[in-house]
């Protein structure tokens, strides 16, 4: 047999494989490892083709060869941890799971002291997650990055994380989750950089936030491409989910977009952002969640910003209101004294989303206030108040809580100790 027939045997034999992996089907049941219940709504991926378990816990999914992943609403996801069952069928366990959370900003997450000091209250506490800054509220991402437009609208400038990979294997090394949080339309160097992505004023000048910081236009897709590259390196670097902050349109008026700013065009947008985030990530079985005004739980309307319950909930995993109770200025029905009420003020904005929305509680994972009163009478905010908002989320039964603090100053007082 000639040379070239030789080559033309092999080049045919690897397609006919190639072939073959395509059609391979993968058959299982995912179960809860605690209870062995079948979980229905599991999600498995194989590459980019995702299936949904059914009542049973069952599922078929045909893929590529690529190694199976699974997930569940209130699990931790496991990636190629499937044992074989008679039959040659897939058995997945997946861990039931609540994220109990500290934030860490840019500064934090680099800042010896402060990383310490919150890994030391995990360690001692029910703590068991970090959110973490990915592209923090200056547009600023922590690490160095692959993705070239942050190096170019220097948003590379400052470098506080030097060794994501080793940082991150230190964490999973610890039990935490980690949680990727992406500030999305709120972003000053690429609107300073470039101003044909960002909003602007009236006379054509680009409009700036009372922190004096620009923000790029919702509409632009060059703007979600950014962001959604920033989100895939995150997912790449193994986080375990990824949070859009700021996903929505800046709260102020007479404001200049590249499309027509009416409650439809920005309700719309972010969806179909949120749409293309979950598409995007979908090889990489992570969860995602973003973060919503707390007034988002009751208004009827979009609050201005293009965020209702309706529009996000179809792409998200987990929606994450804001449920500061000094964030709501003017109360909630039967709530006027919002500081001095955290319990309702968490417990009934939940409750109001649940109904609102028909989810199911384990779709909910709240942030809390961890920081003292800014619009009311300046109170502190402690052990007392840590413990009531803490208390309200458990109670509604959401997959567990974030603390936030600016300054990501944290103290154990309010946290149950040793619970692990």
């Amino acid at each position: 047999m000639s040379g070239k027939w030789i080559k033309c045997f092999w080049i045919c034999a690897l397609a006919l494989l190639l072939a073959a992996a395509d059609d391979l089907i993968s058959r299982g049941k995912v179960f809860d490892a605690n209870s062995s219940r079948p979980i229905e709504g599991a999600t498995v991926t194989s590459g980019d083709v995702t299936v949904t378990t059914d009542s049973g816990g069952n599922f078929q999914i045909r893929g590529s060869g690529s190694p199976l992943a699974a997930r569940a609403y209130g699990y931790r996801r496991t990636d190629g941890d499937f044992s074989s069952a008679n039959g040659g069928e897939l058995s997945v366990k997946l861990e039931p799971f609540a994220p109990k959370a500290l934030y860490l900003s840019f500064y934090g997450i680099g800042d010896r002291t402060l990383r310490e000091s919150a890994l030391h209250i995990i360690d001692a506490t029910e703590l068991n997650a970090l959110v973490i800054d990915v592209k923090g509220d200056r547009g600023r991402i922590p690490y160095k990055s692959a993705v070239p437009l942050s190096s170019q609208i220097g948003a590379q400038e400052i470098i506080t994380v030097k060794d994501i990979d080793g940082l991150l294997r230190s964490f999973r090394e610890r039990g935490i989750y980690t949680i990727a949080r992406i500030v999305v339309f709120k972003d000053d160097p690429l609107a300073s950089a470039k101003p044909d992505l960002a909003v602007k004023r009236s006379d054509g000048t680009l409009w700036r936030d009372r922190e004096e910081l620009a923000w790029t236009d919702p509409f632009k897709r060059e703007v979600w491409d950014y962001n959604l590259a920033i989100a895939e390196e995150a997912a790449r670097y193994g986080f375990d989910e990824i949070q859009f902050d700021y996903v929505r349109f800046p709260d102020a008026n007479d404001l200049v977009f590249s499309m027509t700013n009416t409650e439809q065009n920005r309700v719309k947008t972010v969806g179909e952002f949120l749409q293309a985030a979950r598409k995007r990530l979908l090889p990489y079985n992570v969860s995602i969640s973003a973060d919503l005004f707390g007034y988002v739980c009751w208004n009827l309307d979009d609050t201005g910003i293009g965020q209702t319950l309706d529009a996000v909930k179809p792409y998200l995993d987990y929606l994450s209101p804001m449920l500061y109770p000094s964030g709501f200025h003017a109360g909630i029905p039967g709530c006027h004294d919002p500081v001095a009420n955290p319990y309702e003020i968490v417990y009934r904005s939940l409750a109001r989303a649940r109904e609102r929305s028909g989810l199911a509680p384990v779709r909910f994972r709240p942030w809390l206030q961890a920081f003292r009163d800014y619009a009311f009478d300046r109170r502190d905010y402690g052990a007392k108040e840590i413990m009531q908002q803490i208390r309200a989320a458990e109670d509604f039964g959401s997959n567990g809580w974030m603390l936030w603090n600016p300054r990501n100053e944290y103290s154990a007082e309010g946290l149950r100790h040793n619970a692990k």
